[in-house]
């Protein structure tokens, strides 16, 4: 990593200095002061769309305000301009290397902003990249040797043995990395889980969905009794000491908890129910781990059978009329009324899972669904949203995992697609890792989707 950013940066500077980059970075990326915060608010929002997303890019040329992608890089390249400034986190892009580039005096006047905004706000120093010291610099150029690992390449990859109809835990735990080619034994795990779950116990072949959502259950529980212990035992030894001690929030919004599952995989879910009669409306949230989306015709949604995960979403977000067998008593109105009940999301998390409800269970039979639903590489969650105008963030996500099911209900097998590297796929199935293609991955039947989110938000 270059202390002196690049050639193109360093040109820049010839010409225009350091003034421009600290007065952009201290009005519109750190904002110092309250007349910052104002002018960001005012000002700060892309001159192309008008949008005023977390991931906006200042021209350090000219006057030009754009979004991440399409918009900031059309301006680049059209007025020959090199470099911007990134403003969530104050960093440096070159747009002939199409890179970031980091300078390290450029770095100090940033420093210096943000302690004068965390003095401003009287609160702690944000979010910090890190630079190495010298320590570390002369660790990483003593021990300069890297195995150079190709994209077609699988080393590392560890595969996960089949410990008897296993694979629908073995399609949910997999990309293990190890120096050992050998297949890992996932059987504490398994034992684990099987305590938990009674319903997944035995060498029956079991639902992989079913073994996601326990095995999430299980470190969650994990994670609320390891941070109750850790409170008890500082509040006996505040107590003993004869001090007042008061313990950390466990919870966070809408009662969600604190811990690593749910700050990855939680998610809040709103239910709007609407009075007919006086059109009043009562909403309601809920946490959620997975979405799970019908495949089948439904009287409900005009007996449409949807072919895409968009058409999935649109159709579990779609206002559903309740009827008059379902009257409720409206809060407002105080009498039953006719409702529309209507879902959306309230807040998503940084991995989102869709669960496609392909195996239907009824008093008459029980059957596999087993229609193509095309599902993007890419998407913006954003039309999903309770606050669609208003809502602040990029819910910009991308496909990361896709686990697949092949057979029947009855007797079937799970494997999964993992994106190794950013261009790059493997299949596993469960001890053999191979390569695999996105169009492989595109054209699979899908049954557990999981995307993550493109740009994670500091709090």
């Amino acid at each position: 990593m270059s202390e002196t950013g690049c050639r193109h940066y360093q040109s820049y500077l010839k010409e225009h200095g350091y003034d421009t980059y600290r007065v952009i970075d201290a009005y519109f990326s750190a904002c110092v002061n309250k007349d910052a915060r104002l002018k960001k608010a005012t000002h700060c929002h892309c001159f192309e769309c008008g949008s005023a997303s977390i991931q906006l890019y200042a021209c350090l040329h000219c006057i030009y305000f754009g979004c991440r992608g399409a918009h900031i890089h059309s301006h680049l390249r059209a007025k020959k301009h090199h470099v911007a400034l990134e403003l969530s986190h104050g960093t440096l892009y070159c747009h002939a290397c199409r890179d970031f580039i980091y300078d390290s005096r450029s770095r100090e006047y940033a420093l210096i902003n943000r302690k004068l905004e965390a003095k401003d706000l009287q609160k702690s120093l944000g979010w910090q990249a890190w630079i190495p010291t010298a320590k570390e610099s002369n660790l990483l150029l003593a021990n300069s040797r890297r195995r150079l690992v190709r994209p077609n390449q699988t080393i590392g990859l560890r595969g996960l043995l089949n410990l008897g109809a296993t694979c629908f835990m073995n399609c949910i735990v997999q990309e293990f990395y190890s120096g050992s080619r050998s297949p890992l034994s996932l059987h504490r795990l398994l034992h684990l889980i099987w305590n938990h779950a009674k319903h997944l116990a035995g060498y029956e072949q079991q639902d992989a969905h079913e073994f996601f959502i326990a095995t999430l259950d299980v470190l969650h529980r994990h994670c609320v009794k390891a941070k109750a212990e850790h409170e008890s035992k500082s509040n006996s030894s505040g107590s003993s000491s004869g001090t007042n001690s008061t313990s950390s929030s466990t919870t966070s919004s809408f009662g969600q908890c604190n811990c690593i599952i749910d700050q990855i995989f939680t998610g809040m879910l709103q239910s709007d129910v609407v009075c007919q009669a006086c059109k009043g409306v009562s909403t309601t949230f809920d946490p959620f781990w997975d979405i799970s989306l019908d495949l089948g015709e439904t009287t409900t949604h005009g007996g449409v059978t949807p072919k895409t995960l968009i058409d999935c979403l649109e159709r579990y977000t779609r206002a559903e009329h309740l009827g008059s067998a379902a009257k409720i008593k409206c809060s407002t109105c105080k009498s039953y009324q006719e409702s529309t009940k209507q879902f959306s999301l309230r807040t998503l998390p940084s991995v989102v899972s869709f669960h496609l409800k392909r195996f239907e269970h009824s008093a008459l039979i029980d059957r596999k669904i087993s229609s193509f639903i095309q599902f993007p590489v890419e998407f913006d969650m954003t039309p999903f949203m309770s606050e669609k105008k208003n809502a602040y963030g990029d819910f910009r996500f991308s496909l990361y995992a896709v686990v697949n099911h092949v057979g029947t209900i009855d007797t079937g097998h799970y494997t999964a697609y993992v994106r190794h590297q950013k261009d790059t796929w493997v299949k596993c199935d469960d001890h053999v890792i191979t390569m695999a293609s996105l169009k492989q991955v595109l054209d699979s039947e899908g049954y557990l989707l999981f995307y993550h989110k493109n740009v994670l938000e500091y709090e």
